[in-house]
């Protein structure tokens, strides 16, 4: 059976902080603030999430209940907040959570389904935001994006998540005219697409590192490289629906250019199932795309195998596991 990264992190509730594998390792989340304990599922007051979400200080959130929170408008997290879901099962829906000029934020083991309204994405990053963990999330049926990141948000990692029932799964950068987003830098690595119908992820600008992904059964196409993005997709398992294209390339002018260009993709030990194609561009050599040691010494790399699918199946997205204790030293 494959390994799946920090496996030993939840038997101390802060052993997460700092351990994200890529470019959001650094992420600490609430490491040196005291515990805040959500007790209602209301939307806000005394006790809620959101209460604990706009608090300046660091905060290490868990949650005393199960249920659902309905929310009425966006979530804003500020920075230093880890928002810990393990021991419990909370739903969020109506909008999501809004990642906005902060840093330093965890966000683990939470589900998201059915967020309404124009713009309304699960988890939306912008701007100015960095040093993000997403682990073990559960997102589906948004009317927007599920998870979005743009407007010069980077150093982000998005790991061991499930993306079901949805079109525009996760766009990363946000249009031609934004070229400060040439500094996105996001790591992508055992999340579960299970049929989603396109952007997993679509990139315009930055750099995107995906390995040990599972995707399957998309709409339109799997991964997209747009304006000048540069995507390393390593050992990720690509099995085709109906549709057979794997990569996409949209060809855009950024705003500061006077040519128009599509990104780039390299593909290294990827597997290709059930007739996926994974039209490659030629005439593009190895040097054109980055390669991830370039900026992290080491990541958990598993073979594209039967075992890895399983195993990414299983694990992705909530998960009933108990609230690590709370160890101090």
């Amino acid at each position: 059976m494959a390994s799946l990264p920090y496996a030993d992190v939840d038997f101390n509730l802060r052993a997460m902080a700092g351990r994200a594998e890529g470019f959001g390792r650094f992420a600490t989340g609430g490491l040196h603030g005291p515990l805040y304990s959500v007790t209602t599922l209301a939307d806000d007051g005394p006790g809620s999430l959101r209460e604990g979400c706009r608090r300046r200080e660091p905060l290490w959130i868990v949650f005393e209940v199960s249920g659902t929170i309905h929310l009425s408008s966006y979530l804003n997290v500020s920075s230093y907040k880890t928002i810990d879901g393990r021991g419990q099962r909370v739903k969020l829906t109506g909008k999501g959570l809004r990642l906005k000029e902060c840093e330093h934020i965890i966000i683990c083991n939470l589900e998201f389904e059915g967020g309404r309204g124009h713009d309304v994405d699960g988890i939306q990053i912008k701007p100015n935001s960095r040093h993000i963990w997403i682990d073990r999330c559960s997102l589906r049926d948004y009317d927007d994006g599920l998870i979005d990141i743009t407007r010069q948000s980077t150093d982000i990692t998005v790991s061991r998540c499930y993306f079901a029932q949805h079109d525009k799964t996760m766009l990363i950068g946000a249009d031609p005219s934004h070229v400060g987003d040439r500094c996105i830098r996001v790591t992508i690595h055992h999340c579960f697409f299970d049929g989603t119908r396109q952007r997993q992820p679509r990139l315009r600008f930055g750099k995107v590192h995906l390995y040990n992904n599972y995707t399957r059964n998309w709409g339109i196409y799997a991964v997209c490289a747009s304006v000048e993005s540069q995507i390393f997709s390593q050992c990720n398992i690509y099995e085709a629906g109906q549709k057979k294209k794997t990569f996409e390339y949209y060809t855009e002018k950024a705003a500061d250019k006077e040519e128009a260009k599509s990104g780039l993709i390299r593909s290294e030990g990827d597997v290709f199932l059930n007739g996926a194609q994974a039209c490659l561009l030629t005439n593009v050599g190895e040097e054109c795309v980055f390669h991830p040691s370039e900026y992290y010494p080491t990541w958990t790399l598993e073979a594209p195998s039967d075992s890895l699918k399983e195993i990414v199946q299983i694990c992705s997205g909530w998960q009933s596991i108990s609230r690590p204790e709370e160890i101090l030293v």
